[in-house]
């Protein structure tokens, strides 16, 4: 008898359990939010050819996408202090810089499409063409900023090291003294894409070429104006290097700057005339440029140039630089 009433017990337990199941799952998500952060793809396909990172001066490469979706449409990358950043019509991803390849992390609240993330000295800031700014206050939590800066498609923001905010935007350069309460349309000329300082010289790439300003961007000069349009810039020892582009023959050409940006020369020796040459960085000894045939490596400051990492079909590799580590991401015409 006590065995027959053991198994009416587990009888009837089992036929609650069963019951009530279907309405539990359909009410709780026992995904952790921990999870979730460590593992955002999960994507039949693994992720392949969308990120690739040096750790040795550019003589290998890995590709390091694991953990992202397949066939992400990554359209920026930056590495800065230690992070990298992928920004996507997916949403903005990140992960720690490291001699490791890399773990992905989505950005739990930033679903958009990112098409740039900018450091600075008060914190991360992250910009969609859909809603503007956003700023990085804790881990996991961006909060809307510069709201006041309406109708304005922007490109790049700058925070310098006496803590002025700098916008380029579709319609010249706005500067902020208050950390973005105000602005000041500091130049009206053409549409920006990047600015970078040193030393107290501000350069930025201009529709119409390169600017560069001395009185802590107040005053901008034409420097570089062939009939082209400045396309990237950036510090390295010694100076400046940028990229522009011929309207005439619709090519890019590299250059550097050792007076501070007042005069530059080109350093395309070796290397065919293209209309998509991406970016140009500096890492320890060697110069590293995005080029249509893959990524060259110069250790004579571009006199002379040699193939690294092969294009893949007919995409340009794009670079940021985290420390001694690169990465590459590769994009349609180099942009």
């Amino acid at each position: 008898m006590l065995a027959y009433l053991l198994f009416l017990q587990s009888f009837f337990s089992c036929q609650s359990v069963q019951e009530y199941a279907p309405k539990m799952e359909a009410k709780l998500d026992f995904t952790s939010f921990t999870e979730t952060r460590q593992k955002p793809a999960t994507a039949m396909q693994p992720a392949t050819g969308l990120v690739f990172q040096s750790i040795d001066g550019g003589q290998t490469w890995q590709d390091v996408s694991v953990g992202l979706l397949a066939e992400l449409p990554v359209d920026y990358l930056l590495a800065k202090n230690g992070e990298v950043f992928l920004g996507s019509a997916k949403g903005l991803y990140r992960s720690k810089s490291s001699s490791i390849a890399p773990v992905w992390e989505k950005e739990m609240l930033l679903n958009e499409h990112f098409t740039g993330v900018f450091p600075s000295h008060t914190g991360l800031y992250a910009h969609s063409n859909q809603n503007g700014f956003f700023q990085n206050i804790t881990k996991d939590i961006w909060v809307p900023v510069f709201t006041k800066l309406k109708n304005q498609v922007f490109r790049t923001l700058l925070e310098t090291l006496d803590g002025n905010l700098f916008m380029g935007s579709d319609n010249g350069i706005f500067k902020s003294t208050d950390q973005g309460k105000t602005w000041k349309h500091v130049y009206k000329d053409g549409w920006m894409i990047q600015m970078v300082e040193s030393d107290g010289v501000l350069i930025c790439t201009n529709q119409h070429g390169i600017l560069r300003s001395t009185d802590k961007g107040e005053h901008w000069d034409l420097v570089i104006s062939e009939g082209g349009v400045g396309i990237s810039a950036e510090v390295i020892k010694g100076g400046f290097a940028a990229i522009t582009y011929n309207t005439e023959s619709e090519t890019r050409r590299m250059r550097i700057s050792t007076d501070a940006g007042k005069t530059w020369q080109p350093i395309n020796a070796g290397l065919s005339a293209q209309a998509s040459i991406s970016s140009i960085k500096e890492v320890g000894e060697y110069l590293f440029c995005g080029h249509p045939k893959g990524i060259f490596r110069s250790a004579d400051r571009g006199k002379t140039w040699k193939l690294v990492l092969p294009a893949i079909k007919d995409k340009v590799f794009n670079l940021s630089v985290s420390g001694k580590v690169i990465y590459a991401i590769p994009q349609n015409g180099g942009c």
